[in-house]
């Protein structure tokens, strides 16, 4: 179920901004796509202990935000395939800082992540 937007109800843009990466999963989508468009499939592999069911919602809330493309080949069997739009691009170079952060702060080392994008 999507979330309802606020227009005029936000107290600040980061306020806006969590309205749309809100849940446990989006922000691992969105560094998931940042390396290249997925399949479903593949995404579930990448994040370990999503359900189909979240997975799936998460996608859906985020291709209605706008920062993520969902591709249909319209083949048989389906092959569709999720990506980043401009905009997802963004958030994610916004979202840099945060992870350099907790890699600072909470984690306690400020080396990027094995295979992960250097601000993830």
């Amino acid at each position: 179920m999507a979330t309802a937007r606020r227009p005029g109800a936000y107290h600040c843009g980061i306020d806006a901004a969590m309205d749309v990466i809100g849940g446990r999963w989006k922000v691992l989508i969105l560094w998931a796509l940042e390396e290249g468009p997925r399949r479903f499939g593949a995404l579930r592999r990448t994040l370990d202990g999503v359900t189909e069911k979240v997975l799936a919602s998460h996608l859906r809330e985020m291709e209605e935000d706008g920062i993520v493309r969902r591709e249909d080949f319209g083949e048989v069997p389906p092959r569709v395939e999720y990506s980043l739009t401009p905009l997802g691009r963004s958030l994610n170079e916004a979202l840099g800082p945060l992870g350099d952060w907790g890699r600072a702060h909470v984690i306690g080392t400020a080396a990027p992540a094995p295979g992960r994008p250097t601000a993830g």
